[in-house]
């Protein structure tokens, strides 16, 4: 990864992500066997697919995405697997399939919980065979391709109420891989922003958009339903309806400033109180961006930002009466996530 915390598209220093780049790099460096990507929408589900093919020795084959959502069923099963000439009305000539297609390199099956059972049946073939039959034809093709799958949806779900094969789920899930929700990775949202920012500023000669304190704590507090996507989504917006100027909360769409008022993670600095960014021995308020001490050789962003997320455990600690579990629910974390942070701090809980 490099130093900017930037990873094949992904972006992110926390732990989780640290965590999430060495397995990317383990995983790649096999090159073989299939993966099972799970994760909620806007987590970043291909951009780790496509990590795992370009930092392993498939990289100079092919990637080839499919979106089994998105492709009609009648058409999904030719999609994959191609057809012979005549082998339906329409069919003037063979056509090889994406899986073909994807010989010596990598297939991507995006949202495989939406993929029907017939198909289900078929693929398991393609991964069991190492080969693949075309639409009205006769003779299988060996076919050497590595197959990443990704869902939004619970597998184990959909396997115990009969909807996805038990069989195929465990052929796919030989590496399993969880993409973390934003919510659980809240310090990457600042480096997240300034990258977006960055990003949809499109002439260098363009003033920069910044944000108030308020907008940046108000952001941090949010639960971000549709993860990083939607974060990126929501400063492609800010950025261009007020390009290079700096965004109070008036500018900031209701649905992201109401955490403000009603969640206690994001305390407002309205009333001039002073917070100090200094490690907190107990719990207590997190220090907000406009009390950070700037000097003239800037700050130790990482720093700040790992105080901040000690505060908030802290914080959240406090609230539950020691309970973890509970601390754990108010942060939207898991409880072994958790427990996990307060060993490696060596927080005094």
């Amino acid at each position: 990864m490099s130093i900017n915390g930037d990873f094949y598209g992904m972006i992110g220093n926390s732990p989780q992500m640290l965590e999430l780049f060495d397995l990317i790099s383990c995983v790649a460096e096999e090159g073989a066997s299939t993966v099972l990507i799970q994760g909620e929408s806007g987590t970043g589900k291909e951009l780790i697919a496509r990590a795992i093919h370009d930092n392993g020795p498939r990289k100079a084959a092919h990637f080839v995405p499919v979106n089994c959502a998105a492709i009609p069923d009648e058409l999904l099963e030719s999609e994959l697997f191609g057809y012979v000439k005549g082998a339906f009305t329409g069919a003037m000539q063979s056509k090889i399939g994406r899986i073909q297609h994807a010989d010596g390199g990598t297939l991507f099956l995006d949202e495989i919980g939406d993929m029907k059972s017939t198909l289900q049946s078929k693929l398991l073939r393609v991964l069991q065979e190492r080969e693949v039959e075309q639409v009205g034809g006769v003779r299988p093709t060996k076919v050497d391709v590595r197959v990443i799958a990704a869902t939004h949806q619970n597998l184990d779900d959909l396997v115990a109420t009969g909807r996805f094969r038990e069989d195929l789920y465990y052929r796919l899930a030989v590496i399993p891989i969880v993409a973390p929700p934003l919510r659980e990775r809240r310090s990457d949202i600042v480096l997240l922003i300034e990258r977006f920012i960055d990003r949809f500023t499109r002439r260098k000669t363009d003033r920069r958009t910044t944000l108030d304190p308020q907008v940046l704590q108000s952001l941090m507090a949010f639960n971000w339903p549709g993860n990083v996507r939607e974060l990126e989504n929501l400063m492609q917006r800010l950025v261009i309806l007020h390009r290079g100027k700096r965004i109070g909360l008036k500018e900031l769409p209701e649905k992201y400033r109401c955490e403000i008022a009603s969640d206690a993670v994001c305390q407002n600095d309205s009333d001039g109180a002073e917070i100090s960014t200094e490690r907190a021995p107990s719990s207590g308020p997190p220090p907000t961006p406009a009390d950070t001490q700037w000097t003239e050789n800037g700050l130790d962003f990482n720093a700040l930002i790992s105080d901040f997320e000690d505060r908030l455990i802290l914080e959240a600690i406090s609230r539950s009466g020691g309970n973890k579990k509970e601390a754990a629910r108010l942060l939207n974390l898991k409880r072994t996530t958790l427990i996990e942070k307060i060993k490696k701090k060596n927080l005094p809980v």
